[in-house]
Order: structure tokens, then C-alpha cells, then sequence
């Protein structure tokens, strides 16, 4: 294990929010896809990283960062970050500038694995406790249904860290038909890693391009549009827009600290074995040697049948917790090794 290198684990922050956002004839509007890039830059400069490339569509924009990816829907902001970047100190910037578009923050959620090197981590990530102690201070008192925990596994360098909070209480919470999954990966493959260093000092979208389709990224979900960046001199990035759905990857392939993370939506509604088929496709691309899995609002379904996907890649299942949380419902944390591993 190399003694520092670049944290690839984010840090995951998804705030909701809620208000009236109709137009005088009941037409839905933009919510907060009305902040101005000035404003987001603002909320940026707070974490400690900037937009390197962006695209949208109807329901909702997608940024890469320099430091991973941000997700901005009417109702709803996803940023998601890496390294040592402070993903917590959005939360002020971001409830003011909300405030102003007449939207009142509703519930929040955070997330994070284990850092590999915690402590090159700044305030206020220096601890979990400490995270949940300046959340805390920093949303409104009546965010009062809260939850902090961490979720265990067998793997002592791998667990779950979850806080939410809401202001509904847990029998007026809203039906989701919306699940979250979120894969970590480490040790990947070393050749498929090294494609991942960028070749004659290409970096870029272009760049980014050619290492997903030499990857084979472009297939995990073909129906998606691809918004993808490459790092000098190694790193990837890659943001998947398909309808109001989004996707992202993120990859640190350097050897002795290698990373990539998966992260994607599904439906209630959906075929259980269509987004196992991606998860599928999305950890054969990486070929880890160690895996975790986490998921919000996830049927028992959905998650037995990952496990049982992941079988024929060589990986076992090594552990399984889940708990209930205000506002998320059930997560779901699983972690995998390679099956020569005991």
C-alpha cells in the first residue's frame, strides 16, 4: 500500500428540497436548474474543485468536476466528490441560493466509503463524527427525523458511513420508485488500469473518449449519452444522461491505491435483471479484486441477484448488512473479494 496517493473514495452529499416551482399555468419549471454558473462555481469554490465539461437535457444537468461529478434536477442536487475536497461546506451555499428560488431543503443524505488515506482529509472530514456534527449545524432544526450509522463488513478496510435527515416523519415519507446503487471498487486489474493513464499527453473530452471506448464503458448502457473526461496524467471521468436518469463513473488507476467507483439509478418499475446486467458489465470493465455495494431504496430482489451476478467474475460475497434510515428507506452495504481470496 502506498504510504499517500490520490483519495479515490468520494464523499456523497444529495440534498431535496421542495416548493412551488409551477408557472401561473401549471407548467412544470427549472427549479434549481435556474442557478446561474456563477452561483455553482461559488458552491464549488467551497468544495475545492470546478466543472470541466457539462451537458442536459430536459429533466435534468450533469457536471463532471475536476474532483468527480454534480447532478442538478428541479428538486433535487447530487454532488458527489473525491480527494481532498471539503464536499460538505456546499451545504450552507447551496440552501441559500435555494432559499432564493423559493425552495426549502427537505431531506439530506450523505454517504462515503473508507478513505484510503484518511488523514490527508481537511476539516470537517476528518472523522465521521465529525462530518455528522457539521451537517448537523448546518441544516435547519427542522430536518428533525435523523440518523447516523456505520454500516460494518467483514473487510476492515471497507465500511458504510450513511446520515440522513428530513423533516417528514417515516409513515409520511414519499414512495420513491427510484433506487440508488453505489459500487466501490480497488485493485483493479492492472492492465485494465493502464488505460487509464492518458498517451501523448492527450487529456480532455477527446481523450476521455477514447478510454471509454477502449474500456468498453460505452456498452455498460448503451441507450446513455456520454459525457466523459480524461486526467493528466491519469483519471477518468464519466457522466451517463439517459431520460431522467443518470450514471457516473470514476476511476484512479494508480498502482497500489486503485479505485473506480459505478453509480447508476433504477426503477421499481424496471426489470430486476436489467440493471444487474449493468452492474455486471460495469465491474467486468474493472476487474477488481475487492468490491462493495451499496443501495438505497433497493428491493430484496434486486440485491440477492447482485450477489449471484458477481459470482461468475470470481467474486464472493463476504459480507451483508442493511438498516433503515429517515428519508433513504432500507440500505442495503455488501462487500466482495476475489473468490482465490480468503
Amino acid at each position: 500500500m502506498a504510504v499517500s496517493g490520490f483519495e479515490g473514495f468520494e464523499k456523497r452529499l444529495e440534498l431535496h428540497f421542495f416548493g412551488d416551482i409551477d408557472d401561473d399555468d401549471g407548467n412544470n419549471m427549472l427549479g434549481l436548474r435556474l442557478l446561474d454558473f456563477e452561483s455553482l462555481e461559488q458552491v464549488l469554490l467551497a468544495v475545492q474543485c470546478t466543472v470541466v465539461s457539462a451537458v442536459g437535457n430536459p429533466f435534468f444537468d450533469a457536471y463532471v468536476l475536476s474532483e468527480s461529478s454534480l447532478f442538478v434536477y428541479p428538486t433535487k442536487i447530487i454532488i458527489k466528490t473525491c480527494g481532498t475536497t471539503q464536499l460538505l461546506k456546499s451545504i450552507p451555499p447551496l440552501i441559500h441560493f435555494a432559499n432564493n428560488l423559493g425552495l426549502s431543503l427537505q431531506t439530506c443524505s450523505y454517504t462515503r466509503g473508507n478513505f484510503i488515506f484518511p488523514k490527508s482529509q481537511p476539516f470537517p472530514h476528518t472523522s465521521f463524527q465529525e462530518e455528522v456534527i457539521y451537517i448537523e449545524h448546518n441544516i435547519p432544526n427542522n430536518l428533525c427525523y435523523r440518523k447516523a450509522s456505520v454500516m460494518p463488513s467483514k473487510l476492515p478496510s471497507h465500511s458504510w458511513h450513511v446520515f440522513t435527515a428530513t423533516l417528514l416523519p417515516p409513515l409520511k415519507s414519499p414512495h420513491h420508485a427510484t433506487f440508488t446503487v453505489e459500487v466501490c471498487m480497488t485493485e483493479l486489474d492492472r492492465l485494465i488500469a493502464r488505460k487509464f493513464f492518458s498517451r501523448d499527453s492527450k487529456t480532455g473530452d477527446l481523450a476521455g473518449r477514447d478510454m471509454t471506448e477502449l474500456t468498453g464503458i460505452d456498452t455498460i448502457n448503451a441507450g446513455a449519452f456520454i459525457c466523459d473526461f480524461a486526467f493528466d496524467p491519469c483519471g477518468y471521468s464519466m457522466n451517463g444522461i439517459d431520460g431522467d436518469r443518470y450514471s457516473t463513473i470514476h476511476v484512479t488507476p494508480e498502482d497500489g491505491f486503485s479505485y473506480a467507483s459505478f453509480e447508476c439509478v433504477g426503477s421499481v418499475y424496471d426489470d430486476p435483471d436489467d440493471i444487474v446486467e449493468i452492474l455486471k458489465k460495469a465491474v467486468r470493465v474493472f476487474m477488481p479484486a475487492t468490491v462493495s455495494i451499496s443501495t438505497t431504496r433497493c428491493s430484496r430482489e434486486v440485491w440477492t441477484k447482485m450477489a449471484r451476478a458477481l459470482q461468475p467474475l470470481g467474486l464472493k460475497c463476504r459480507s451483508f448488512v442493511m438498516d433503515e434510515f429517515p428519508a433513504a428507506g432500507t440500505i442495503s452495504y455488501q462487500t466482495f473479494t476475489a473468490a482465490r481470496r480468503k
